[in-house]
């Protein structure tokens, strides 16, 4: 893996980016939002965008985000486990079906399915944990509806899901066996960080607050807060000492502790869509002020989000290729770079895959969640990576033969320099070019294949001969090799 470069080199402010003709708007930088905001671009897209500013492009991915209705409810998204005719095999093909059909949401939706799949690993749940499938539906339904709402909302909404009133005990915590396993939480991985602005007390105190969503009609059915589990008793939380319930723990915690929950959220956020290292300059001149945006706003995301896209920092070119691809990013990401062709099988396949490369979707490891960035790659994990890529390339090859020439065609103006269409096809895929001619040498001689070189020479080669779909397979494959291909 090549070396990163520091994100101390990135000095830009917060100040919007404005294109000069020193830095202009231009498709690498389209393209370093679209594997950012959303899982890539095929080159129209890229080629749309261009014809906006850059402050109007951000607008237009985030208020499109923003206004996107979550995936229609499957008819078993509010079942009860006697709704089912025959529940075991049922609730298996719901799970694998809604896996699927979150795979092609992720993958069509930009800056929501981006964001959908940065908060399931935020508000973590684990499938292995509940594996019932009306409340897996009904999670997702709360990542997408929330997903770049106001986040207080979104803490307040999560906290008494389904879902997690499960995975995380609310549904065991009453007045006589309180459960403190989600009130720890709520502050150490959802608001606040390990150990920063509350105490074991608030800890303790908060869980007996958070009593009394215990019931449900039926087994599988929506929970329900009753008063008989909830202890009534006075609760000191951050100070504040009352009868608290549910909604008084999320307004204390908002009201006493808004700076430190905003400042935790942007540093995440900030490490997922711009660096995974924060230091001491980014803390104070891009995170402080992105926290006081969001306070500012009573948690409302979209104008801190803003504010983070439409940046300098954001833009500068020591933010590109600085991140290192999920397994959700190598393939999804290939998918809409290249508009190769995937259906509902395949998109299983790459599901099955991305678990085997350490990212199971809806099953994160723990309550943490995937560590990201360096913990992706392993010999294990790497050797997957190529793998998978040379699978679906041949699948490709095999079965779409014309689209890899297609692509290269559209590419390149269907040029016949087996130069140039090399360094159009790697310039596409990798984020920063490669660093030596060498390297764009190397892969040339691949793509080259074994036509004679005088083919070449006199011009008589171009991408309609038989073998130019198997020359365009080999480069991708040793594309989807180069440690650059890993980064966005």
């Amino acid at each position: 893996m090549e070396t990163i470069a520091s994100p101390t080199c990135n000095t830009s402010t917060l100040a919007p980016y404005v294109p000069s003709g020193q830095n202009p708007w231009s498709a690498a930088k389209v393209k370093h939002v679209y594997r950012r905001l959303g899982f890539s671009a095929s080159q129209a897209e890229i080629d749309a965008a261009l014809a906006l500013s850059p402050g109007q492009f951000i607008d237009t991915l985030v208020d499109t985000a923003f206004a996107l209705p979550p995936t229609p409810a499957p008819f078993w998204g509010y079942y009860s486990v006697s709704d089912f005719t025959d529940y075991g095999p049922q609730n298996d093909q719901y799970i694998m079906d809604w896996r699927i059909q979150t795979g092609n949401d992720l993958i069509t939706e930009d800056l929501r399915g981006r964001l959908a799949f940065f908060w399931m690993n935020h508000f973590v749940t684990e499938l292995e944990v509940y594996f019932y499938s009306p409340y897996l539906f009904q999670y997702y339904n709360a990542l997408q509806t929330h997903a770049l709402g106001n986040f207080k909302d979104f803490v307040h909404a999560i906290g008494i899901n389904n879902t997690m009133l499960i995975y995380l005990n609310g549904f065991e915590n009453t007045n006589t066996t309180p459960n403190e396993n989600y009130a720890r939480e709520l502050y150490e991985l959802f608001t606040l960080g390990e150990g920063n602005g509350y105490t074991e007390t608030d800890i303790t105190e908060t869980a007996r607050a958070l009593t009394g969503y215990n019931h449900w009609s039926e087994p599988g059915a929506a929970i329900y807060f009753d008063v008989s589990t909830h202890d009534t008793g006075t609760k000191t939380i951050f100070g504040q000492t009352g009868n608290w319930g549910y909604t008084d723990v999320i307004n204390i915690l908002f009201q006493e502790r808004s700076s430190e929950i905003a400042n935790f959220i942007c540093e995440k956020l900030y490490r997922f869509f711009v660096s995974p290292t924060v230091d001491a300059m980014v803390q104070q001149d891009i995170i402080a002020p992105l926290a006081q945006t969001l306070v500012s706003n009573n948690f409302e995301m979209v104008p801190m989000l803003k504010q983070l896209f439409k940046s300098e920092h954001f833009f500068d070119e020591y933010a590109v290729g600085v991140v290192i691809k999920s397994p959700m990013d190598i393939i999804f990401n290939f998918v809409k770079e290249s508009t190769f062709y995937y259906d509902n099988d395949i998109m299983d396949a790459f599901l099955y895959y991305a678990t085997l490369m350490g990212q199971e979707i809806y099953d994160p490891p723990d309550v943490s969640g995937w560590q990201r960035d360096e913990d992706w790659i392993s010999t294990a994990t790497l050797t997957g990576r190529w793998q998978l890529m040379e699978l679906y390339i041949d699948y490709i090859y095999a079965n779409h033969e014309f689209t890899l020439t297609d692509l290269a065609r559209d590419l390149t103006n269907d040029s016949n320099d087996p130069e140039y269409i090399t360094q159009v096809l790697v310039d596409h895929f990798v984020p920063r070019g490669l660093h030596t001619l060498s390297d764009y040498d190397t892969a040339t001689d691949i793509f080259k294949w074994e036509i004679p070189q005088n083919y070449y020479d006199d011009g008589s080669w171009n991408l309609s001969w038989s073998t130019a779909p198997l020359q365009v397979s080999l480069l991708l494959i040793h594309i989807a090799r180069m440690p650059e291909f890993q980064l966005k």
